[in-house]
């Protein structure tokens, strides 16, 4: 049975495929075989969220056979990730008074 991978392996193996991007990956039950990424790169402007998906596995090519168990993606071009944050901006309104 192969050693389990860890959060740094799979950063390190996205980012020999797509260099110019931003990874944030977490092992989401400890064990080095569940895991979650979000991955923002300027390589997925223009492609579907399928195609985006497919990049990153192929990156990660024998270990999604071997190593990783499950793999939650989320993929976004830079131009998103702006939008995302922006539309994540709390409009605090003062108190009423009773």
């Amino acid at each position: 049975m192969p050693a389990p991978i860890t959060a740094a392996e799979i950063e390190s193996m996205i980012l020999t495929a797509l260099p110019n991007a931003r990874i944030q990956v977490h092992d989401t039950t400890g064990g080095g075989d569940h895991y979650e990424a979000t991955i923002v790169s300027p390589a997925f402007i223009g492609k579907t969220r399928v195609n985006r998906h497919r990049m990153v596995y192929g990156a990660l090519q024998d270990a999604m056979k071997e190593r990783i168990h499950a793999l939650a993606l989320i993929t976004m071009t830079p131009e998103e990730l702006h939008q995302e944050q922006a539309s994540q901006i709390v409009n605090i309104q003062p108190a009423k008074a009773h």
